[in-house]
């Protein structure tokens, strides 16, 4: 029995999905919630087996409240959410909060809303197997929500301060560039000068910051490429992963996540700016470059065709390989013949996807890395690669990273 907590603001919601459980006997709705602050309260009241949460709820939303169960009493939660931008972009955060999957809500008829029962069934009988882990960085996580939540205070009154005149900045060697001694009058108004700095890219939030791995020899990793494939707890994963890379990676890594379209290219936007090398949804023809991470788009297969020296990405809409599209299957189909130049990852997610894939790239001497068992959130598409015995490492995930900046230089 697998007993629900069902967290949503409408009363229609949770009408609706409380009938929708009720219908089954392998569920049973232990309670309901009607915004983030109860739901936290009731999750420690009547320790569910599982939680379904909506994302934008009064009093706290579904982010903040998240936040606080896993890392307070951790437990399955699978969020409901809208396809609007906003939505798609709280749903990535989601799921690297913790969350173990997500249903986009349908809206409008009751046809439309039957339309998701058997996939949030399905979902949720999943959902409640995973294993949840406490987010060590989940308060920090949440005063940030917060923070961005609350409305700015009234500016400060400021005080004019004085600052010494600088005649140059350095830049490289003995290169200067000059500034005048007038410079810091403009319209006859005293002031000081500006003292300009080089931008690179934006700092994430304390809470998502994480030390990359420090790559001090490049060695053969001109020539590699890496291929990653996670499915249910993948962004999460990925972010554990991606955001450890080094910035001067000397190849390409490219991904697939199991992820509907309309998502893939948040997470890769969040990605991104809490990153040292550069993610991007792929696009089709995309040059795959050092220090770049290519995340398959949702709903598309992607292979890597090599023209010459040159390895370039190639989606497709065929159909979908054991149920999946992106599979991950296909993306290592087509990456084999790399050979040693390859560096294939395998990492949470429910199923066996990957594992065909990975006996061609064995065959062919690729290097495989398998995330362990205790730090999967589903421990299925590493387990049927580390049970085929193909797999070279086996690495709890924050160490992944690091193994494969030793792989790719070799």
């Amino acid at each position: 029995m697998i007993r629900v907590l069902i967290a949503d603001d409408s009363a229609f919601m949770r009408k609706v999905l409380s009938d929708f459980f009720n219908k089954h006997p392998d569920f049973e709705v232990a309670g309901t919630a009607i915004n983030g602050k109860e739901a936290i309260s009731k999750v420690k009241e009547l320790s569910p087996d599982l939680v379904t949460m909506d994302v934008n709820m009064p009093v706290m939303d579904g982010l903040n409240a998240l936040a606080v169960i896993m890392e307070e009493k951790p437990t399955p939660v699978v969020m409901l959410s809208s396809l609007t931008q906003q939505g798609t972009e709280a749903t990535v955060r989601a799921l690297s909060l913790g969350a173990i999957d997500f249903i986009s809500k349908a809206g409008g008829s009751i046809s439309k809303l039957d339309s998701i029962e058997d996939e949030l069934l399905e979902k949720c009988r999943n959902a409640a197997k995973a294993k949840v882990h406490k987010i060590p960085y989940a308060a920090q996580q949440k005063l940030e929500n917060q923070r961005i939540a609350t409305p700015s205070p009234a500016p400060p009154v400021m005080k004019r301060v004085e600052l010494p005149v600088r005649q140059g900045m350095k830049l490289k060697g003995s290169e200067q560039v000059s500034t005048s001694q007038n410079s810091g009058n403009v319209f006859g108004i005293k002031r000081p000068n500006l003292i300009l700095q080089a931008r690179g890219k934006p700092q994430p939030p304390a809470a998502d910051r994480v030390t990359p791995v420090v790559m001090t020899s490049m060695g053969n990793g001109s020539k590699k490429l890496v291929a990653i494939g996670t499915s249910t707890g993948g962004p999460q994963a990925l972010q554990q992963v991606i955001t450890r890379l080094p910035g001067n990676l000397p190849c390409g890594v490219v991904v697939v996540q199991h992820m509907p379209a309309g998502f893939t290219k948040a997470l890769a936007d969040r990605l991104d700016t809490i990153s040292q090398v550069s993610v991007k949804e792929a696009e089709d023809g995309d040059v795959i470059e050092p220090g770049h991470v290519y995340i398959a788009p949702g709903s598309h297969h992607l292979r890597v065709r090599e023209d010459g020296s040159t390895r370039r990405i190639v989606l497709g809409q065929d159909p979908p390989v054991g149920n999946h599209r992106p599979a991950v299957n296909v993306m290592y189909d087509s990456v084999a013949s790399i050979g040693k130049n390859l560096v294939a990852v395998i990492m949470t997610g429910m199923g066996c996807d990957g594992c065909e894939g990975m006996k061609k790239i064995k065959a062919a001497g690729g290097y495989s890395i398998a995330q362990d068992e205790p730090t999967c959130v589903v421990y299925g598409m590493p387990k049927a690669v580390v049970d085929a015995g193909l797999a070279d490492e086996i690495k709890p995930v924050q160490n992944i990273a690091q193994a494969i900046v030793e792989a790719v230089k070799r």
